[in-house]
C-alpha cells in the first residue's frame, strides 16, 4: 500500500534535458507573455524578501555598475534604481518585447545569458531573479555571470528548488536547481559561496519552493 500511494502522488521527474527546445521557441514564448500583466507584472511589492536580500546583500549601489540578468520587465531593477539613483543599472533579457516596460534612467539591453554581450569585469553586482531557470545550459550561464563581475563584486541568484519540482506548471524547458548544484557551478569562479532557502516575506517560514545563492568574485 505505502509503495501504491507513493507512485501515485510521486511529483512528476523534472526532465534531464532542455537542450532540445530552439532558442527561438523561447524567445517567442517571452515576447508573447509580454502582454500578459498578471503573471509577468511591471513592478513588484518592494518589501518582499526576494528585493530585500539584494539589498542588504549589496549594499550601497550609487556610483556602481548593477547587471540586472533575465529582468523580465525591469520590476527588480525598477527598485534598486529608485533606491540608490546614482547607480548605472543595465536590466538585460532575452524578449524584447519584455525590455519595452523597463522605465527610463535604466539601461537596456537584449542576448543570452549563456553569450552575455557585456566586457569580461564590468559590474560591481549581477543577479538573477527566477531567470536562471530558462537559461537551458545552465551552466554557462551562471559562468557567463561570474566573467561580467569585477574580482570582489557579488553576485544573487534567486530560483527554485528542485526538491520542489511539480508544485507549479512549468515551460519544457524549465530547470529547477538543488543547492550544491548552484554552489558548485558558482564555486568554479567565486571564494565565497553560500545559500539558503528563503520565503517571499521576511517574517514567514520558507516553504522550501525558492532558494537564494550567494557569491562573492
Amino acid at each position: 500500500m505505502t509503495s501504491l500511494w507513493r507512485r501515485l502522488f510521486a511529483r512528476a521527474p523534472m526532465p534531464a534535458s532542455h537542450a532540445s527546445v530552439p532558442l527561438p521557441e523561447i524567445i517567442r514564448h517571452f515576447n508573447e507573455a509580454a502582454a500578459d500583466e498578471e503573471h509577468f507584472p511591471s513592478t513588484i511589492d518592494p518589501r518582499i524578501y526576494h528585493v530585500q536580500l539584494i539589498l542588504e546583500y549589496f549594499g550601497d549601489l550609487n556610483a556602481k555598475r548593477v547587471l540586472d540578468v533575465g529582468c523580465g520587465k525591469g520590476r527588480f531593477a525598477r527598485v534598486l534604481k529608485d533606491r540608490f539613483p546614482g547607480s548605472a543599472l543595465i536590466a538585460f533579457d532575452l524578449a524584447e518585447a519584455m525590455l519595452r516596460h523597463v522605465p527610463a534612467g535604466i539601461g537596456r539591453c537584449a542576448g543570452s545569458m549563456t553569450a552575455l554581450p557585456f566586457k569580461s569585469e564590468s559590474f560591481d553586482f549581477a543577479y538573477a531573479t527566477e531567470s536562471l531557470e530558462h537559461a537551458v545550459d545552465i551552466d554557462g550561464a551562471v559562468a557567463e555571470m561570474c566573467r561580467v563581475v569585477k574580482p570582489g563584486g557579488r553576485m544573487v541568484i534567486i530560483d527554485k528548488n528542485v526538491e520542489q519540482w511539480g508544485r507549479l506548471k512549468t515551460p519544457e524547458w524549465e530547470k529547477w536547481f538543488g543547492r550544491k548544484h548552484l554552489e558548485d557551478l558558482l564555486g568554479r569562479h567565486c571564494g565565497r559561496v553560500s545559500s539558503r532557502p528563503i520565503s517571499y516575506w521576511e517574517d514567514v517560514v520558507p516553504d522550501g519552493l525558492f532558494l537564494a545563492w550567494l557569491a562573492e568574485k
